[in-house]
């Protein structure tokens, strides 16, 4: 039914559709953000993290917390996975979660944010009291027909923020990344800037921030917590020292083992998240003799076309040994996605003994790749293929419970789950 209003509906009474929807969800639940302090979080990267982080500040401070993000639902003591295949509920589930965490006695909602949703007005009718940034990269190109409208629509939550009725409204945002200006502009209330590279008011070294989780990118992501923990009145140095003992993130550069290599499992599916993850798998490495295993699917079928030779070519640069699988094909052939992906590769490669000059970001001179459509299958190959003090790193669906192909069929799935049972296979535990 939803996908034949899409077709048929002009573009104009579509958008109308979506708004309807939107008021009506809240109308039927009571427009319950009224009734808790809402921060929603949006980016290209780090949000789920992000809310996660929040979430556990608000709780370790007593609080009841509602949070929604790509991993997890959360009521309060109540969570359970985020099965949906979206970040955003629609309209009615997300205003009933609201409503739920009322019932719940909840004081606090953090909401992941997406361009997705908020084109189809999934954030309307929630009262904001606060708005955090992250960063903006390239993504969903195809889907808002460029970068501007892509950036456009995250700025959609800001200028909500803006109209929102609620009082002490803030917002957070990163002044290291470019569309800084952009975002700071859409809101006139008080704001607060982290960053590591311009001057913020929120720094590592001011803060003495002091994390254990892994690379540059959740540092980012923990000064933005401490950002919304600042606006909300919270003991700083409480929330330096509860920033300080979470040590991970559900499928967000998750050790799954450390015994005889290290293996990840990581959501990275944007270039620069991918980027942002080698680099840290790279300084997570015993020794210059340290491998890189790789396994990468890249993004689902039908949409951001544009990225797979990026990740590709990003792989090339920072892998030495690349295993091309299958991800989220929906109902596009996974072979013509791996040959996308594939195509980012030099040029010159050939699949035996890919040779390139030295140089690169990982300062090597070859890598090896083999393409194994089976993601199970690849990921056993790649566990086989590790030696002592290598790195295994497996991207592109994190925490996820499914595998969507075609005719909109799922197959239940979940990276970690898969990475135990195949290194039982071949190690004998775990």
């Amino acid at each position: 039914m939803k996908v034949l209003i899409k077709k048929l509906l002009p573009r104009f009474l579509l958008s109308w559709y979506h708004f309807l929807l939107a008021f009506l969800g809240a109308l039927i639940y009571g427009f319950p953000s009224k009734k808790l302090i809402v921060v929603g979080v949006t980016g290209t990267n780090g949000k789920s993290t992000v809310v996660h982080l929040i979430t556990e500040v608000l709780e370790k401070n007593d609080f009841k917390v509602a949070s929604l993000s790509s991993i997890r639902f959360k009521i309060d003591k109540k969570e359970w996975p985020n099965m949906l295949k979206m970040t955003m509920p629609g309209r009615f589930k997300l205003q009933k979660f609201l409503r739920n965490a009322v019932k719940a006695k909840c004081k606090y909602a953090v909401l992941e944010i997406t361009s997705e949703g908020i084109k189809q007005y999934r954030h309307r009718f929630i009262n904001f009291d606060g708005a955090v940034f992250t960063n903006l990269t390239r993504e969903h190109l195809e889907a808002h027909k460029g970068f501007k409208n892509y950036k456009r629509a995250k700025g959609k939550l800001f200028r909500a923020l803006e109209k929102s009725s609620k009082k002490n409204k803030f917002a957070v945002l990163n002044i290291d990344d470019p569309s800084f200006e952009y975002f700071s502009g859409l809101f006139n209330g008080k704001k607060y800037t982290y960053g590591i590279k311009n001057q913020a008011e929120i720094t590592p070294n001011k803060i003495n921030l002091k994390i254990s989780l892994p690379g540059e990118f959740n540092i980012y992501n923990s000064l933005a917590a401490v950002g919304v923990a600042q606006s909300l009145g919270l003991s700083p140095e409480k929330t330096l020292k509860i920033l300080k003992s979470i040590k991970e993130i559900p499928g967000r550069m998750e050790l799954i083992t450390d015994k005889p290599f290290k293996v990840f499992v990581d959501y990275a599916h944007t270039p620069d998240s991918l980027i942002k993850v080698y680099e840290t798998v790279k300084s997570q490495a015993p020794s210059n003799e340290s491998r890189t295993v790789c396994v990468l699917g890249s993004c689902g079928g039908g949409r951001d076309k544009w990225k797979r030779p990026e990740m590709g070519k990003i792989a090339g640069d920072y892998c030495d040994e690349i295993i091309l699988t299958n991800e989220d094909p929906y109902d596009e052939n996974p072979n013509s996605i791996i040959k996308d992906i594939e195509s980012g590769f030099p040029k010159f490669q050939i699949p035996a003994l890919p040779v390139r000059p030295a140089g690169g970001p990982a300062g090597r001179s070859n890598f090896k790749f083999q393409k194994i459509l089976d993601r199970r299958e690849a990921i056993n190959k790649a566990l086989s293929l590790a030696k002592k003090n290598d790195i295994v790193i497996i991207t592109g669906k994190g925490c996820e419970s499914w595998i969507c192909v075609a005719n909109g069929k799922k197959i239940k799935w979940d990276d970690r789950r898969v990475v135990r049972e195949e290194f039982k296979k071949i190690y004998g535990k775990i």
